[in-house]
């Protein structure tokens, strides 16, 4: 029956609305359902394997999980011990210059002359006694 016209004008076929058997019908009358078909459980040995299955990809995933983890110490350990080399490094410098601008000679003598009150050992004359073994400089 084919109708090229107006769709809404087309007559209702009846083997539309009939229902297949063991279909329940539209309006949910319970008295025409068939009874429920029971579903095949999975076998135990299948369960086992989705089971072992499962397991070991979770180990797996949790063993990825904990070596990133370590990584992550492990990286956060050398970027701390870089950060320590590099203070000890300035620090290193600093003290170079420090002791360079403390060892000057010039410096030296003019603490020694001035908050000492040393005096130069040109000025001074030193005489050591011969006659005695053990005996100590003096001054004249």
């Amino acid at each position: 029956m084919a109708y090229y016209g107006n769709l809404a004008l087309r007559p209702e076929r009846v083997e539309e609305r009939k229902t297949k058997p063991g279909q329940s019908q539209p309006n949910g009358n319970p008295s025409n359902r068939s009874p429920a078909q029971r579903r095949r459980s999975i076998p135990i040995g299948e369960k086992l394997i989705y089971l072992i299955a499962i397991a070991v990809v979770a180990s797996v995933a949790g063993f990825i999980i904990f070596r990133y983890a370590q990584i992550y110490q492990i990286n956060s350990h050398l970027q701390d011990v870089n950060k320590a080399y590099t203070q000890a490094v300035e620090q290193k410098k600093e003290l170079q210059r420090e002791l360079e601008a403390k060892s000057d000679p010039n410096r030296i003598q003019d603490i020694a002359i001035n908050k000492l009150g040393m005096v130069p050992a040109s000025k001074i004359s030193i005489e050591a006694s011969k006659d005695e073994p053990n005996a100590m400089a003096i001054k004249p």
